[in-house]
């Protein structure tokens, strides 16, 4: 291949969805029935991923976004990236998944989430 030749790869994705890393990692999972399941995997399995390209949508797992609460990971809907999730350790994956498809219409004042960080 030669150098400086861009090849561009088709992808079924329709959306995606980062999943900070860091705070998965301080959770030791967290998640599922045992809170053992990192974030990003119960993602995909509660929305029936297939993996990589071949997926409706996309859960990344990036490094650190830079939150940083306590007992939760912060997670980005990259339709709507001006709304940031702090999902609480334990959190229901129906629940989560209903505010991923816009449930959760409304976003949050910023003072609701200022309260959240503290109390997070």
């Amino acid at each position: 291949m030669e150098a400086g030749v861009i090849r561009v790869l088709a992808s079924r994705w329709q959306g995606s969805v980062l999943v900070c890393g860091k705070c998965s990692k301080k959770l030791s999972g967290g998640f599922g029935d045992k809170r053992r399941t990192p974030l990003a995997k119960l993602l995909r399995a509660a929305l029936g991923l297939k993996k990589g390209r071949k997926a409706d949508r996309g859960v990344v797992e990036v490094k650190c976004l830079g939150v940083c609460p306590k007992n939760a990971v912060v997670m980005i809907d990259a339709a709507r990236p001006d709304r940031w999730m702090l999902v609480p350790a334990g959190a229901d994956a129906g629940e989560i998944v209903t505010t991923l498809r816009g449930g959760d219409a409304a976003p949050p004042s910023p003072s609701r989430v200022e309260d959240g960080l503290k109390a997070a």
